[in-house]
């Protein structure tokens, strides 16, 4: 198959940083965005100033307020916020013809059901062919054109190379993958180990510290992913430490510059009332903790930040609960 349109399913930084990345690969691009603000900002003025401030657009990079048109397009990227994704599958399904290539962008676990995003398109959308797209990406950086290399995870191997071909380039480069499951549980528990790298931060807990969530929170990424029968091999790949690493290490990242704000003392709700764009942890924390307790897996940082965002804890009774644990070995 041949990918010459692309249907961007978002309009905020990351769904029009990878507008932007489509568009120079050559494809034709349609991007779909909620905010008539946003639609309009795109094809006027050729910016997403309300997401992704300061970056100009190609001209010819299209937006919509219609899901339609974007279903037009040879392959669709979703990237909805995770808790949103199932409503707009949803809807997009009286628009797609059967087989439509759909790449999955959004990082997180469903709050009710527990389901990675690749099991709630393919609840909603089971004709559809279904990858996965994740990997250290600071959105800005890829909507200038810095390079960036990603994990594309498909089951499909017909589908990879058509898909690289339309999104790859010089300085955006997928590697492709067969682990779909541990491509996202990486991506979707990487996001509440950041806010943990924040906290520390925020409450000027030091360097060491934070390289030993890093540590941990990766041991705690491992754990769930291999349960849910991912591949070691993934979680220390782009998808699983390369994205690690970058959140949780800068404050371009939105989890870890909200565990930030909360280790300073700011509240919860302060924090998100400011905010444009969602911080993916602060709902996947309690998914991840419901996931692990089925599969009997052991997440004391996830624990920890689930209790400061969830139950309201103080950062001091969280950082006393976690730095009271049993010593143990290093592997487990």
């Amino acid at each position: 198959m041949t990918i010459r349109t692309i249907g961007v399913i978002g309009g905020g930084a990351w769904g029009t940083a990878l507008a932007a990345a489509a568009r120079r690969t050559g494809c034709h691009v349609m991007l779909w965005a909620r905010e008539k603000e946003v639609v309009d900002d795109i094809n006027l003025n050729h910016r997403n100033d309300m997401f992704l401030p300061g970056i100009d657009l190609a001209s010819d990079i299209r937006a919509t307020g219609d899901l339609a048109q974007a279903a037009r397009a040879d392959a669709l990227l979703l990237v909805i916020p995770a808790q949103h994704l199932r409503s707009t599958c949803k809807a997009l399904e009286p628009h797609l013809e059967p087989g439509k290539p759909l790449v999955i962008c959004s990082k997180g676990i469903e709050q009710k059901t527990g389901a990675l995003m690749s099991q709630v398109v393919a609840e909603t959308l089971p004709e559809a062919r279904i990858a996965v797209l994740s990997g250290p990406t600071f959105a800005a950086e890829v909507a200038r054109g810095l390079p960036t290399a990603v994990t594309l995870a498909v089951e499909d191997a017909q589908l990879g190379q058509p898909l690289i071909e339309a999104l790859g380039s010089k300085f955006f480069r997928p590697y492709l993958s067969n682990d779909i499951v541990g491509t996202e549980i990486a991506g979707a528990v990487k996001n509440v180990i950041a806010i943990a790298c924040g906290i520390v931060h925020g409450n000027k807990l030091g360097d060491n510290a934070r390289a030993a969530i890093i540590a941990r929170g990766l041991a705690e990424i491992s754990r769930l992913g291999l349960a849910l029968g991912g591949q070691r091999e993934t979680l220390m790949s782009l998808a699983g430490f390369g994205d690690l690493t970058l959140t949780c290490t800068s404050m371009q990242s939105r989890n870890f510059s909200l565990g930030a704000a909360l280790g300073a003392g700011r509240s919860l709700s302060d924090i998100l009332e400011e905010r444009h764009s969602v911080a993916e942890g602060v709902a996947t924390a309690p998914a991840v903790l419901d996931l692990a307790a089925q599969h009997g897996v052991e997440m004391p940082i996830c624990a920890a930040v689930d209790a400061m965002i969830s139950e309201g804890q103080p950062v001091e009774q969280v950082l006393d609960t976690l730095l009271s644990r049993p010593f143990k070995t290093e592997i487990g």
